[in-house]
């Protein structure tokens, strides 16, 4: 499974707004859901907090991948969105959270699910690419950087 299966530029965010995870969670559920329409973006925000609930998703070094899933979804799809000041998402390294990595899977897809998150896992643990992500200008350029440390896998 490639990044590309899953993100497109459109659902790339340079420069989220919020300065807390609820509202970062938010601001990319509105994205993907005015976008794909498979649900609204109230509901997707619910799976996304129910799931934080459980445990954040930071992951540490600047990383988050938040999931879940969704009923009537048929893939995985993904959005992107990066935090320049970078906000405190209970990471245990302690560090801030800049990188957010939205995936959302089908209720019933439990394989293609651990792939995707596998997958940008694998990608983000490089800390050139995390840097390079943070330089990135546009949502053209985020993807394309993606994409190169993705064909090199």
């Amino acid at each position: 499974m490639k990044i590309t299966d899953f993100l497109e530029a459109a659902m790339i965010i340079p420069e989220l707004k919020g300065g807390e995870n609820s509202v970062v969670l938010e601001e990319m559920a509105k994205l993907m859901a005015s976008h794909y329409q498979f649900t609204d973006a109230k509901r997707l925000l619910e799976i996304l907090l129910a799931r934080e609930r459980i445990g954040s998703t930071a992951i540490g070094e600047g990383v988050a991948i938040p999931h879940g899933k969704v009923p009537g979804v048929n893939r995985v799809y993904g959005a992107f969105g990066r935090s320049p000041k970078g906000i405190d998402c209970q990471a245990p390294d302690r560090c801030l959270t800049h990188l957010f990595f939205l995936l959302i899977a089908p209720e019933d897809s439990t394989s293609d699910h651990l792939k995707a998150l596998a997958r940008v896992s694998r990608l983000l643990k490089d800390d050139k690419l995390r840097a390079r992500l943070m330089e990135g200008k546009t949502r053209e350029e985020i993807l394309n950087t993606l994409k190169e440390k993705d064909e090199k896998l």
